[in-house]
């Protein structure tokens, strides 16, 4: 895991393409190193994980010196690609993973050792015999990888802080990628704040040369769903438990390769819970579980993840921390983040990775679960909703949506609280859970899922001046109308919810601490198998039940008693801190000349504020408001 950056073309200056590089210490503090020939200029910081010595060193030139790479990440079955290397006449000075990607350029071309790549990764190939380059990013979006290019130059990084130190960026915000950042909280990719710079998707390569690109997809969850939906599962539900268990259980094992201390990352939730029982049936002696938890007892899941912690036999630590650990971090958090990012629960995220950074340098996470086997809400509604659709008519269901979304949210909440202890709601409550309910019923599936996912419903609304939203950088659940919809759900939502929401959260949060996170799930073996898996096999026909399979494998290593309650998700009671503890902070850059700098209007934002005081959720809209206020100000990128 590393921080990586490069610059070609003639106007390479080294010293500030040094300064690039020294943007991501963070990132990689054990090594530093740079690769220079003529206009060509690799950089990396390495955080030493595999092959701590010298022969791990990068940038890293190929036996032959044909090829030289700069690599963030890791290839997990790099020892059996290096058996089969060796095999045909191979040998190799040290063991790092680098070490055999390179020989695997040497024996395969680069786009053909590409492919059998299992890993997390970005990295950049120089061919020195053909002059040209090729970046490539891994095929769930794990890692990273931004580029800008401009006048027959090119430059990447891991990071857009890097790219802000070429002088020929430009640094216009890109106002299309600004409304997409109000509506999901995230600049989706390929776009970034600003105009200059651009992001791989997962599962994409760029080939350059002669100062010109062309970027291809080498693997995508659209093909994945096709091949998926053409090779179906044929397997009774126990057959397939058995299949997912030995899937994953090689995704574990493969993750455990480290040269140093490794851990894992416990919520006491299923994805984590699963995760955690195979590494321990894997690992010699306890494994290192780590949890954070809160004196809320709302949002504290640490009583789960230490019963489970203990049933399983780990060595378990946990931190329970006050809000005011939390509120002292929260001015400080947009700074985490190299363009505006809005998901709250970056924060115990951090929190989490920084505990964790304390004991072990790897840690593994149940990051892919909800996306790949139906864990969220939305899934395991949608098939009922569709049922009642046809029962009901569209105008029946529309009726009965509206009739659910006129009863008073207290009136919900207070229902579930004192009459049904919360069972119905969870941390959510039942009222927005209610209400959800009635917008399926009343509308039709797109319209749906983007309400669903959108902070702003409409960013017009509070930006100022023009711009025109790109509908390309907008989920695309009508490209999955093959599916039913709780399948078009999950499969967009791998697409874009995925990797630009939760695995940048992840990314960030821990390489701000060097911290390495691993997640078996995202094993594309496993994605590619959980597309062929039918839909009633992850999905609950009845009742609000979702990761059906995920369930059966992990009752068999954790008391079931244990696992089944309401979904809490990793989070914390901002709304509720904003209105008290936080209410100053936020205050003062909701100022109407803040406000109004940043290119916002303030009158409607104050509004929106002014309801949230009011006890009305609007936590989603008023995070991307302070999130901006304190991204624009550090930046300062032109309006």
């Amino acid at each position: 895991m590393c921080g990586i950056a490069g610059w070609i073309g003639p106007k390479l200056d080294v010293g500030e393409a040094r300064r690039m590089i020294a943007r991501l210490a963070h990132r990689g503090p054990d090594d530093e190193g740079d690769w220079q020939e003529g206009g060509v200029w690799l950089g990396q910081r390495r955080l030493s994980i595999v092959d701590l010595s010298p022969a791990g060193h990068q940038p890293m030139l190929s036996a032959s010196g044909r090829y030289v790479v700069t690599f963030n990440g890791e290839i997990y079955n790099y020892p059996e690609i290096m058996a089969v290397l060796k095999g045909v006449g191979h040998s190799f000075r040290g063991h790092s993973d680098t070490e055999v990607m390179l020989a695997a350029f040497e024996e395969w071309g680069v786009e053909g050792a590409l492919l059998r790549f299992n890993g997390m990764f970005a990295f950049a190939v120089w061919d020195r015999k053909e002059r040209n380059l090729l970046l490539a990013r891994d095929r769930m979006g794990e890692k990273p990888f931004y580029y800008a290019e401009r006048d027959g130059e090119i430059a990447f990084a891991s990071e857009l802080s890097a790219l802000w130190q070429l002088p020929w960026l430009d640094k216009t915000v890109d106002r299309a990628a600004l409304a997409a950042y109000f509506r999901y909280l995230c600049v989706p990719a390929p776009a970034t704040i600003v105009r200059g710079a651009r992001k791989l998707r997962p599962g994409e390569m760029l080939k350059w040369k002669d100062g010109k690109s062309e970027i291809s997809s080498y693997w995508s969850v659209r093909q994945a769903t096709t091949n998926g939906l053409a090779n179906p599962l044929a397997m009774s539900f126990k057959d397939a438990a058995d299949e997912l268990e030995e899937l994953l259980r090689d995704a574990v094992r493969i993750r455990l390769r480290s040269d140093v201390p490794y851990g894992a990352l416990l919520s006491g939730g299923i994805d984590s819970s699963l995760t955690v029982a195979l590494m321990q049936q894997e690992a010699k002696q306890p494994v290192s579980t780590f949890t954070i938890g809160f004196k809320e007892k709302s949002h504290d899941e640490s009583v789960f993840a230490r019963e489970i912690a203990s049933h399983i036999g780990t060595s378990h630590a946990e931190e329970i921390l006050n809000a005011q650990d939390v509120i002292d971090l929260v001015p400080k958090i947009a700074s985490l983040h190299d363009e505006p990012f809005a998901d709250s629960s970056s924060i115990p995220t951090f929190l989490l990775s920084q505990f964790a950074r304390r004991h072990v340098k790897v840690v593994l996470s149940g990051d892919g679960g909800d996306e790949l086997f139906g864990g969220y809400p939305r899934y395991f509604w949608a098939g009922r909703i569709e049922h009642l659709r046809h029962r009901l008519t569209p105008q029946g269901a529309a009726m009965l949506g509206r009739t659910i979304n006129s009863i008073p949210a207290a009136l919900l909440n207070n229902a579930d609280r004192y009459i049904l202890g919360g069972k119905l709601g969870g941390a959510n409550g039942l009222a927005m859970r209610a209400q959800r309910f009635g917008a399926y019923l009343m509308h039709p599936p797109t319209d749906v899922y983007d309400a669903i996912v959108s902070a702003w419903k409409r960013p017009a609304e509070i930006l100022l001046g023009e711009f025109q939203e790109n509908q390309m950088l907008s989920p695309q659940l009508e490209r999955y109308a093959d599916l039913p919809w709780a399948g078009g759900m999950m499969a967009v939502d791998q697409e874009h919810y995925l990797p630009d929401d939760i695995l940048t959260k992840m990314d960030r949060a821990s390489m701000a601490v060097a911290l390495e996170a691993r997640a078996p799930l995202l094993d594309h073996r496993l994605v590619e198998w959980a597309a062929r898996v039918p839909l009633q096999y992850k999905l609950s026909p009845h009742g609000d039940t979702g990761k059906l399979l995920l369930r059966e494998v992990l009752y068999r290593h954790v008391p079931q008693k244990l696992i089944d309650r309401p979904k809490m998700g990793f989070g914390m009671p901002v709304g509720s801190w904003l209105r008290k503890e936080l209410r100053g902070w936020a205050e003062e850059m909701l100022t109407s000349s803040r406000l109004t700098n940043v290119g916002l209007n303030a009158d409607a934002v104050i509004r929106v504020w002014q309801e949230h005081l009011a006890r009305k959720n609007r936590l989603p809209e008023i995070w991307t408001v302070l999130m901006w206020v304190q991204w624009q100000e550090k930046w300062n990128a032109k309006l």
